[in-house]
C-alpha cells in the first residue's frame, strides 16, 4: 500500500491535507506499515555492503525509459495483446494479406511488449517482408507496417538504453562491493519452455491442416493462425532460454550487493524499497520471488496470518545483482516472524521498474479502494452489531441459512447474455462448437450462481456443492470476508476455500444506503465464528446439508441444448 502523495521528485511533499474517510484508512495502514522492519542479522549481510538510498535510488529512477514506452505490462494486460494479435493476424490474412506477413505484422506488438531485445532485429524483417513479398490488395498496407517498424524499433532502442543506465547506476551505488551468489535450485525458464513447446506443436499442426481447407480464404487464416502461434511458441521459448542464461550469469561469479528494504505482495509479487525508505512510500521496482529450496511458493509468508491479497511486514534485505528492466536477482530477507532464520529468495520473474506516474496512479487507485473498504467495514461493523443486540434473530433454536439471490442470478443472467452473444453471429459448425464449449462451462458455473446454499448448525457450516456437501467446523475457520464483490469462506482443513461472486454496484449502494446480502452474510458468519452464544443449537438434518446442484446443471444442460438446437 501507499500512504501519500508524491512530488515531482519521487518523493511526499511536505504539505498536509484534509483527512477524510479514505485518507484515514491509508495512513492507518502506513502508521502500522513504517514501523521498525524486521532486522536482517549481521551474519547476512556481506561486509561493506553499502545501503540503496538517497541519490542513488533517485539516480535509478531517473535512468527509466520514456513513459511512452511500454514497460511494464501487467500479465492479464499481455494476455489479451495476445489473443487480439491472433485475431488481427487472422483478419488480416482473412483481407488478404498473405499469411506469413499477417503473422509477422502482429507478432510483432507481442515483442514489443515482452521481448523488446529482438525488436531491433524483427523490424528490420518486417520492413523486408513488406518489401519482398506481395503482402496485401492495398498499397496503405506498406507503408503501415513501416512505420509500425519505425516506433517499435524507437521503443524497443529506448528501453534497451534505459537497462544500460539502470545497471550502471545499481553498480556505482553499491560502490564496487560483491558477494557470492547463494547457491539453491534453480529451474527458471522451465515452464516457458514447456508453453513455447505446446504453442510451437499447435501452430505446426494448424498450418499443416490448412491444406486440407476448402476455400482459400479458409486457407490463410490457418495459415496466418498457425504461424502466429508457431511465434508465439518461438518467444515463449526465447524468453526460457533467456530468463536460464541471466540467472545462471547472476551464479557465474561473485555479484554487487546493495541492501534495501522488501514487502510481499499479492501473487508472488514482492515490492522493493530503498533502504532509508522506512515508511514504505516508493516501491522502486517489483519482482516475483520464491525460496530457492522450492519448499515456499508465497515468499515465506504464513497462510494463518495473510491472504493472497495483503502486504507482508516490511523487511531488510540484501540485493544481489544489478537491477534494471528484465533483470534477474536474488535477495536474502529477514524472516517475517521473530527468532526464524534468514529466507534467500530467487526472482522467477524478471524486475519491473515503477515510474513515479505509476506511483501515483497507484496512490489514487489505492485510496479508492480504501473508501470502499471503509464503507464496506462499517456496514460489516453495523450488521455485527445488530448480531450482538439480537442475537436470537441470527442464531435461533433451528439452523441458520444463506442462499443465492438477486446479485447471483443477475450474474448468471450477464454471463449467459454474453456467452450467447459471443457466438450467435457464428456458423452452424462454429455455433455447435463454440456453443457446445460454452455449455459445458455453463453446466459448470451456472448452478452454484443459481442455487448455493450456506447451512449454519452447532457443528460449523455446510456448503451444498455439484455431488456432495462439504463441511466446515467452526474450529477449522480461518477467513470470512466480503471483499469488493466476492464472499469467501476459508478454512484450515482439507475442504479449503470457498467463494461466491456476484453483482455490485458501489456508488449506488453508497448513495442508497444499502447492505448487500454478501455483507449480510459475511457480518452474521462472523458473529457465529466469533461468538459460540450466537450459533444454531440444533444440527443440520440430511436434507438440510444436501441440497446439492446437480438436479440444477442437469436443468442448465437441457435448456442449453434446446436453445443450440431451436435457434
Amino acid at each position: 500500500m501507499l500512504a501519500s502523495h508524491l512530488g515531482h521528485d519521487g518523493h511526499p511533499p511536505t504539505r498536509t491535507e484534509p483527512r477524510t474517510a479514505a485518507t484515514s484508512v491509508v495512513l492507518s495502514v502506513w502508521e502500522t506499515m513504517s514501523a521498525t522492519p524486521r532486522q536482517l542479522p549481521a551474519a547476512a549481510i556481506p561486509d561493506g555492503c553499502p545501503p540503496w538510498e538517497g541519490m542513488h535510488t533517485r539516480r535509478w529512477t531517473q535512468a527509466s525509459a520514456p513513459r511512452w514506452v511500454p514497460v511494464r505490462v501487467p500479465l492479464r494486460v499481455i494476455l489479451l495483446v495476445d489473443l487480439c494479435a491472433l485475431l488481427a493476424a487472422c483478419g488480416l490474412a482473412d483481407w488478404g494479406v498473405q499469411p506469413f506477413a499477417a503473422a509477422f505484422l502482429a507478432l510483432q506488438v507481442v515483442w514489443l511488449l515482452v521481448r523488446p531485445e529482438i525488436v531491433r532485429i524483427t523490424a528490420a524483417l518486417q520492413v523486408l517482408v513488406v518489401v519482398v513479398l506481395p503482402v496485401a490488395p492495398s498499397a496503405w498496407v506498406v507503408p503501415c507496417a513501416v512505420v509500425l517498424a519505425g516506433v517499435s524499433a524507437l521503443a524497443a532502442q529506448l528501453r534497451m538504453e534505459a537497462r544500460k543506465r539502470q545497471s550502471d547506476a545499481a553498480l556505482a551505488a553499491s560502490g564496487g562491493v560483491t558477494a557470492p551468489v547463494p547457491q539453491g535450485q534453480q529451474w527458471r525458464g522451465r515452464f516457458f519452455n514447456i508453453i513455447g513447446v505446446v504453442l510451437v506443436v499447435a501452430g505446426t499442426a494448424s498450418a499443416v491442416a490448412a491444406r486440407d481447407a476448402g476455400a482459400v480464404d479458409d486457407r490463410r487464416v490457418a495459415l496466418a493462425a498457425g504461424f502466429f502461434l508457431a511465434g508465439l511458441g518461438l518467444t515463449a521459448l526465447l524468453s526460457g532460454i533467456l530468463g536460464r542464461r541471466r540467472s545462471a550469469a547472476l551464479r557465474r561469479e561473485p555479484a554487487p550487493v546493495l541492501r534495501v528494504l522488501v514487502r510481499a505482495g499479492g501473487l508472488l509479487d514482492t515490492q522493493v524499497f530503498a533502504a532509508d525508505d522506512v515508511g514504505a512510500l516508493r516501491p522502486l521496482f517489483t519482482v516475483s520471488l520464491t525460496e530457492v529450496d522450492g519448499k515456499d511458493g508465497k515468499d515465506g509468508r504464513d497462510d494463518e496470518d495473510l491472504t493472497d491479497d495483503d502486504p507482508g511486514p516490511l523487511r531488510e534485505a540484501v540485493l544481489y545483482g544489478a537491477p534494471y528492466d528484465g533483470a534477474e536477482v536474488l535477495l536474502v530477507c529477514a524472516a517475517e516472524k521473530p527468532g526464524e532464520e534468514p529466507t534467500v529468495e530467487r526472482s522467477i520473474g524478471p524486475v519491473r521498474p515503477l515510474s513515479d506516474s505509476y506511483v501515483r496512479v497507484a496512490l489514487r487507485v489505492e485510496k479508492s479502494r480504501a473508501a470502499r473498504d471503509a464503507v464496506y467495514e462499517e456496514r460489516s461493523r453495523a450488521a455485527a452489531e445488530t448480531v450482538a443486540r439480537a442475537p436470537y434473530a441470527v442464531a435461533g433454536k433451528g439452523v441458520r441459512r444463506w442462499r443465492s439471490g438477486w446479485a447471483d442470478w443477475l450474474t448468471a443472467a450477464m454471463a449467459v447474455a454474453g456467452a450467447v452473444h459471443f457466438a450467435w453471429n457464428e456458423d452452424d459448425v462454429w455455433w455447435y462448437g463454440v456453443g457446445g464449449i460454452l455449455g459445458l462451462v455453463a453446466v459448470r458455473v451456472l448452478p452454484k450462481w443459481l442455487a448455493w446454499r450456506i447451512t449454519a448448525d452447532r457443528d460449523g457450516l455446510w456448503f451444498n456443492g455439484l455431488w456432495r456437501a462439504r463441511h466446515i467446523a467452526w474450529d477449522d475457520l480461518r477467513l470470512v470476508e466480503c471483499k469488493g464483490q466476492e464472499l469467501k469462506i476459508d478454512s484450515r482443513g482439507p475442504i479449503g476455500e470457498w467463494s461466491v461472486i456476484g453483482f455490485r454496484w458501489a456508488w449506488l449502494e453508497r448513495k442508497l444506503g444499502f447492505v448487500h446480502p454478501y455483507e449480510r452474510a459475511a457480518a452474521e458468519i462472523t458473529a457465529m465464528w466469533r461468538e459460540p452464544a450466537y450459533r444454531p443449537f440444533a444440527a443440520a438434518g440430511e436434507r438440510e446439508r444436501r441440497r446439492l446442484l446437480w438436479p440444477v446443471a442437469v436443468l442448465v444442460a437441457l435448456v442449453w441444448a434446446a436453445g443450440l438446437i431451436l435457434a
